[in-house]
């Protein structure tokens, strides 16, 4: 469960709000003036959330070793052919070029 709580809250309960996710796996989102700016999670979602983020940082490292000898013009024409390949696929018949602000360099 997913629950607010105020910082002056969060300093009078630490002990058990700490309870709360350690044993409920329970989420606190600490905020503060009503805005919301910090959370308590239990261990494991942290450490999923790390390796979510790692994901994409590796795989950007596996791709710029592979392109790493492949002339910058040439990688940007295999993406603009990949990116013609599947934008039809995810437009929809409706979507015309008017409707994006054209891309300037």
């Amino acid at each position: 469960m997913i629950r607010e709580a105020t910082a002056m809250t969060v300093r009078q309960n630490l002990g058990e709000l700490l309870n709360e996710v350690q044993y409920h796996k329970d989420t606190v989102i600490i905020t503060r003036a009503g805005r919301p700016v910090a959370a308590i999670v239990d261990l494991d979602s942290l450490k999923s959330l790390q390796a979510a983020q790692d994901e994409p940082d590796a795989l950007t490292a596996k791709i710029q070793r592979a392109f790493k000898d492949v002339p910058q013009e040439e990688i940007d024409s295999l993406v603009d052919a990949a990116m013609s390949a599947v934008r039809p696929t995810y437009r929809s018949p409706a979507t015309t070029a008017k409707s994006r602000p054209a891309h300037k360099e």
